[in-house]
């Protein structure tokens, strides 16, 4: 079994865990250069709100988005949009990813403005 392969295992395995708690989920996803995040109902059809480091308004403030201040920018835009539409409690999907780095810096950004795992 090849790395991605094992990944996405890991998490199919968790996302079934989180589909049995039905809670919205904070569904994150990274490439080398940068990093996405989206919050995402709980039965998987609608995404409620999304932020990354492709958007314009990241482009102003930091020019790369592969590295772990993107990630924690990301982190509080998504906790703000969030508030916003009145969502204060997630489910914290990683997809597969291990919980390092810039997931990491990412979870701890959205924690830091208001969002609760």
């Amino acid at each position: 079994m090849d790395k991605k392969l094992a990944r996405l295992r890991r998490a199919r395995r968790v996302r079934a865990r989180i589909k049995r708690v039905g809670a919205v989920r904070l569904c994150i996803n990274k490439t080398p250069q940068h990093i996405y995040a989206q919050l995402i109902t709980p039965n998987g059809s609608q995404v409620l709100a999304s932020a990354s480091s492709l958007e314009k308004e990241f482009k102003q403030m930091m020019s790369y988005g592969g590295n772990v201040k993107a990630a924690v920018v990301v982190g509080k835009t998504i906790a703000e949009r969030a508030k916003t539409i009145g969502i204060t409690k997630v489910a914290f999907d990683r997809s597969g990813f291990k919980y390092h780095g810039r997931i990491k810096a990412l979870a701890t950004g959205a924690r830091e403005n208001g969002l609760n795992f």
